[in-house]
């Protein structure tokens, strides 16, 4: 079926340029297959990403959601019949879409949707140069759809050798275009519930021409944190009541997306990232559905995808077994390094032990039992840096939760790799990959030199000068004027891609926590440059993903936590709204692992605007806001009827759960904000009733009973006081 759509030229092109119309119809596969006859290859080129990192089946390749390919086919005159472009295009068992965008030196443009895929792996897909373009032909393929395209090659081939002019006088040049970040789409879920909508976008002026030490000022402030907090949970019980519904009949697990593996489980995507914070909205929105539901997910994972030891692999419904036949050590090891990392841990930092960190330490043993890689330095998981990355996080939180010296050592093994060895980041790597993927071997060599300083000051000594080496060498090359991270760097000749990585945050969570180590100034000052020039100089950046906000956030939401600056905190306010644009009515935010991550950072977002404080049982038209001021919390509690329930503060839970010496940021924690500890107890004024009572560190962690009797907001001023 042949449609006519309305064309622009990609650029502005010159008024006397004349713009034909092309029909314009989508290509699919089967269209586009390479023909049969006499063909002559003309000119070829290989196709990789500047950072050399995007790689499938071995193969390096281009992905249109990260670079546009535009390519410019040059002739003496017209290129005569059955001239191609030859792409290797790359599939993994899924349907891609492009745009084909041609454009002549009369300013002709044509556009050509494609469609292709159905195999795994690479396989040629040839486009017929359309004939009544005049050389040059410019060309450009653009990511369209929710699974674009990806090409490890691309040729000029003549379909008829003896109809084309001569192959020496055509020329094919190549280049790749940073793809420019789509602005977030609306998916409509606020217009499914407008009375919520309508109290989200209620905006409060501070201010409002009270004094700044106005309580009455304070308390409106904290009403409006209540009403920002509760879209957050709002939104995140609507993920996950869509997601739920999208489980797996028989198992119950949830698959690894929407779109073409709907069929599988797998450990390093369903499990790692969108599996935990369902858990976790269940824990803060429905206990009972947390206490069962989400902990028999729990055991029937363990019990059907365990496949060496407690390593699980990925698994098919519609085989009721594992996807691979065999089981492959570096995917197990990639998968469970995965789940313990991105999924169980951040779970563990929250809820402290539980049935999860029973599950995260036996994967973990297991990896390492299994460790198939010699070094000088003793065996060790992978050459991976994701993996290994992400080993020296886990492994120096163990190491102090469970005060096992078997953790530490192996995690010294990574830091010797690394900082000792021939594999330092900076000195000797050639591409130092900052944004995701890569960004975790970063943080997590700092984060093992906050363990050795306490732990092993030799070891400290050791790694304290290659690990400012690295963080210099980052701060020198890897930032921008504003001190926003590229994607990629190359730390031995100081250059860099255009990029700014959505995970610079989770590189300055490392370099600050060797501040707090060595109190080293320019690593402070660094941090605090990039949260000042968040919302005038980065202001309305757009990611490209719902996924991409949501790590951004989570970095500046961790940052600011320790350096409060009030204008990051505008942009963080700002944001957010944008981070959830995408969710569709049903819950659903991109419908693939990654809307986990968008509920993750919901969930830090509201908790800095309870400030740890939470209300159980949850119900949808609670807003529970706070804010802490002159060395007291203002508390703000709104309902539409009548309420009993419990509101229970937080408490130090790097101290408490993890035993660690010092709260350094760390990739995917819980931000503190107002906590208690066993030495103190809480003075609470309930400003409805005049009255005034004093509750213990464990009474406030296990809640203090309130009752409501009718709607309206609620006030209370809370003080600390030593026991």
């Amino acid at each position: 079926m042949i449609k006519v759509r309305s064309k622009l030229p990609f650029r502005c092109v010159p008024v006397a340029f004349f713009v034909l119309c092309f029909a314009a119809h989508t290509v699919t596969a089967e269209q586009v297959t390479p023909g049969e006859g006499e063909q002559k290859l003309i000119a070829e080129q290989a196709l990789q990403d500047e950072d050399a990192t995007q790689v499938y089946a071995g193969v390096r390749y281009v992905w249109l959601g990260r670079h546009q390919i535009e390519v410019t086919i040059t002739a003496p005159d017209r290129l005569r019949q059955d001239v191609l472009i030859r792409l290797t295009a790359g599939a993994k068992n899924d349907r891609r879409t492009f745009l084909v965008r041609w454009q002549d030196k009369q300013g002709a443009v044509k556009d050509q949707p494609v469609e292709y895929g159905g195999y795994d792996g690479f396989r040629p897909l040839d486009l017929p140069v359309p004939k009544e373009l005049r050389p040059p032909v410019t060309v450009r393929f653009l990511g369209t759809g929710a699974r674009q395209g990806f090409f490890s090659r691309i040729a000029v081939v003549a379909g008829d050798a003896k109809g084309v002019v001569n192959g020496s006088s055509v020329a094919m040049k190549v280049s790749l275009i940073p793809a420019a970040p789509p602005g977030p789409v609306d998916g409509g879920f606020a217009a499914t519930y407008p009375e919520f909508a309508r109290l989200w976008q209620e905006s409060v002026n501070p201010a409002e021409d009270l004094a700044a030490d106005n309580p009455e000022r304070t308390f409106r402030l904290a009403a409006r944190h209540g009403r920002q907090a509760h879209e957050m949970f709002f939104r995140c019980r609507k993920y996950m009541e869509g997601w739920l519904a999208q489980a797996d009949p028989k198992t119950g697990l949830i698959p690894r997306n929407l779109i073409a593996s709907r069929d599988i489980w797998n450990p390093e995507d369903a499990a790692a990232d969108n599996y935990p914070f369902l858990v976790l909205t269940a824990f803060v929105t429905d206990k009972p559905l947390f206490e069962g539901r989400m902990l028999e997910m729990l055991r029937t994972e363990t019990r059907l995808t365990s496949r060496l030891d407690a390593i699980p692999d990925a698994w098919s419904f519609s085989k009721q077994g594992f996807v691979r036949s065999e089981p492959n050590l570096a995917a197990l090891i990639f998968g469970g390094s995965e789940y313990v990392k991105d999924g169980l841990l951040p779970l563990t930092e929250y809820l402290g032990p539980s049935p999860w960190l029973e599950r995260l330490i036996a994967i973990e043993n297991a990896i390492w039992k299994h460790a198939p890689l010699s070094t000088p330095f003793g065996p060790i998981p992978s050459d991976n840096v994701e993996v290994n990355g992400e080993q020296l996080q886990v492994l120096s939180r163990l190491y102090w939760l469970t005060g096992e010296k078997r953790y530490l050592e192996w995690a010294e093994r990574l830091g010797d790799y690394y900082l000792l060895g021939s594999n330092h980041p900076t000195r000797h790597f050639r591409d130092l990959r900052l944004r995701d993927h890569g960004c975790e071997i970063v943080s997590g060599l700092c984060e093992l030199y906050v363990a050795v300083s306490f732990a092993h000051p030799e070891k400290a000594d050791a790694y304290r000068a290659p690990i400012h080496e690295m963080c210099d060498r980052i701060l020198e090359v890897g930032c921008d004027a504003r001190g926003m991270m590229y994607n990629v760097i190359q730390p031995q000749v100081g250059t860099h891609d255009s990029g700014i990585c959505d995970t610079w945050g989770y590189n300055y969570n490392g370099i600050y926590s060797v501040y707090l180590i060595d109190k080293t100034p320019q690593y402070r000052e660094a941090v605090r440059r990039v949260l000042s020039h968040l919302r005038d100089d980065v202001g309305d950046y757009h990611w490209g993903s719902a996924d991409e906000y949501a790590d951004s956030l989570e970095g500046a939401i961790n940052l600011y936590n320790r350096e409060p600056i009030p204008s990051a905190a505008e942009w963080i306010d700002r944001k957010i709204h944008d981070m959830w644009k995408p969710q569709r009515p049903d819950g659903i935010i991109e419908g693939w692992h990654g809307d986990g991550n968008v509920a993750r950072t919901a969930l830090m977002y509201a908790f800095w605007k309870t400030q740890g404080l939470r209300a159980e049982p949850w119900r949808e038209d609670i807003r529970l806001g706070a804010v802490f001021q002159k060395g007291q919390l203002h508390v703000s509690l709104t309902v539409d009827r009548p309420w009993t329930g419990r509101l229970l503060f937080d408490r130090p839970r790097h101290k408490h759960f993890f035993h660690l010496p010092v709260d350094y940021p760390r990739i995917n924690q819980f931000p503190e904000w107002f906590t208690v500890d066993e030495s103190e107890s809480l003075v609470v004024e309930d400003l409805m009733r005049k009255d005034r009572l004093v509750i213990s560190a464990q009474k406030a962690w296990s809640g203090l009973e309130v009752d409501l009797p009718g709607p309206g907001e609620y006030r209370w001023i809370v003080t600390k006081q030593d026991r």
